[in-house]
């Protein structure tokens, strides 16, 4: 009898438990789409107070969210916190990594912003985008043979990419290699004809 009353009492608790999880589901689900119709009327800040009335300092989903809408109203720093947040949570996760790049970028921390790229390869070491921009980082800093491995992994990927093309032929160019910058400028050309860059570039080769 005893173990009859133990097991309706646990019983009762686990209803209860599951209860109560899918009322703050439900809830969840209700302040994510308000947030939604605000965000399309480009009230952020109401946007956000939607999420706020819900939040979870565990739930990556909410962060993530908060991080966009505070990035979309300006507040870069307290839009890189919450998308930390839901880096930390989901230590994998790509998606949030970029989220922090746009925040971090506008607020000019670059070095932030070029250490979540090098994040973001370390957990997926062909990812185009990622390869890109540290790409861009190491052109910038006149580093120009390692610029030049990230770029070639990009080209070999999408060989017809513009901007892989041309940014690669400006590191050809930089490196000595004319010859094979030459070869990068007409592809770009034959993507975006007329294109300044690449034709300043091709003009720089002859």
């Amino acid at each position: 009898m005893e173990i009859l009353k133990k097991s309706i009492i646990l019983s009762t608790i686990i209803l209860f438990t599951f209860s109560v999880n899918a009322q703050t589901d439900e809830e969840i689900q209700k302040a994510f789409k308000a947030s939604y119709v605000n965000e399309y009327k480009a009230n952020y800040s109401g946007a956000i107070a939607d999420l706020q009335k819900v939040y979870k300092a565990d739930s990556y989903e909410i962060n993530l969210r908060l991080g966009w809408l505070q990035y979309s109203s300006k507040q870069y720093s307290i839009a890189m916190e919450y998308y930390q947040k839901a880096i930390d949570l989901k230590k994998y996760s790509v998606e949030a990594r970029f989220g922090f790049i746009k925040p971090a970028n506008e607020a000019k921390k670059y070095d932030k912003a070029y250490e979540k790229y090098e994040e973001i390869l370390k957990i997926d070491p062909y990812n185009s985008v990622a390869n890109y921009w540290v790409g861009v980082y190491y052109y910038n800093a006149k580093k120009y043979d390692i610029a030049a491995k990230y770029l070639e992994l990009v080209v070999n990927m999408y060989p017809f990419d513009y901007d892989a093309n041309t940014l690669l032929g400006w590191v050809y160019l930089s490196l000595g290699k004319s010859s094979d910058a030459k070869i990068l400028f007409t592809k770009a050309l034959f993507y975006k004809p007329g294109d300044t860059s690449a034709s300043e570039g091709l003009n720089k080769c002859k």
